[in-house]
């Protein structure tokens, strides 16, 4: 009778020992996934963290070369100080501009010249027989849905281009090229600074145009520098932006008022062009450590003589 208690004493504590064993093992890996799980949680939203902080930056996309032989479709005034021309034809078939500061390159041959669009070869640009007319970049201003390419042109004293834009008419040619390339700059960086003078202004209207599309409205200040008050007419139409204007080419002011500005630390960008000299003064304003260089585009559209 005894040996047969302790055969069932022994069965009981055999048995309870499996459960418990079979407990902790199961245990054990439930800990060992869970704890797998966070790492591979963590991992993926560290990528993710990275690949946002990535898609935040501006990206460049190279485009396909061409040359265009475009039809004059109007002339229309856009303002005190633009004019405005629209092109079209057949030729105009796949163009693409990616960035709201994309530059084309318009050429200007002289009076009773005739030129040929150049070719795109596998060996280069063959550029054919003759003088190579003289050559402006400007913003192209492109309508998809009417498939018709706009270039406002700032009217001043002493430009081949002011002087091609006032005299252009309808049924005219103009030749041009590219864009080669984008700098393709997200749109919806909250803070968002952008300075300039009547040079930069055809790409600051067509960016605030892409802004004025966005559901939420970033917070955007524009400081323009025009030679006249008259000129303001030109972006009249764009209300809703912190447009800042300095009447009268004055470098020291602007600096003056940039110096004003607080960057915010993150998740910003900041646009300078106009002449070269200036740009480059007003560009040392942001270059600290704690601005992102990534985020801050400075150009020059003009040079001084």
């Amino acid at each position: 009778m005894i040996v047969f208690w302790m055969w069932i004493l022994m069965r009981f504590v055999l048995t309870i020992s499996k459960k418990r064993l079979a407990f902790f093992f199961s245990w054990q890996s439930l800990s060992f996934a869970s704890s797998l799980d966070i790492s591979i949680y963590r991992s993926r939203r560290q990528s993710m963290m990275t690949k946002t902080k990535a898609d935040k930056y501006p990206q460049r996309v190279r485009n396909e070369l061409r040359f265009r032989e475009l039809t004059v479709l109007r002339v229309e005034r856009a303002g005190a100080a633009f004019q405005r021309i629209v092109l079209g034809g057949e030729a105009l078939e796949g163009f693409a501009s990616h960035g709201f500061d994309d530059h084309t390159k318009l050429f200007f041959p002289e009076p009773g010249a005739a030129f040929t669009p150049p070719q795109v070869t596998e060996e280069g640009i063959d550029w054919g027989e003759g003088v190579r007319p003289a050559t402006r970049d400007y913003t192209p201003l492109y309508d998809a849905e009417r498939h018709e390419l706009a270039y406002d042109f700032y009217i001043h004293d002493g430009g081949i281009a002011s002087r091609w834009a006032l005299e252009a008419k309808v049924g005219d040619k103009l030749v041009i090229g590219g864009p080669r390339g984008s700098l393709v700059v997200p749109e919806d960086y909250a803070w968002q600074l952008y300075v300039c003078d009547e040079s930069g202004m055809p790409a600051l209207r067509r960016r605030l145009l892409g802004l004025r599309q966005l559901p939420a409205r970033p917070q955007v200040t524009a400081i323009v520098t025009i030679a006249d008050a008259s000129y303001k007419d030109y972006l009249a139409d764009l209300d809703g932006f912190n447009i800042e204007w300095v009447v009268g080419h004055n470098p020291a002011f602007v600096a003056e008022r940039l110096a004003q500005v607080k960057v915010p630390a993150e998740d910003y960008f900041i646009w300078l062009t106009g002449e070269g000299a200036v740009v480059k003064s007003l560009l040392a304003r942001f270059e600290d450590e704690s601005i992102d260089q990534q985020l801050v585009r400075s150009q020059a559209y003009w040079h001084s003589k």
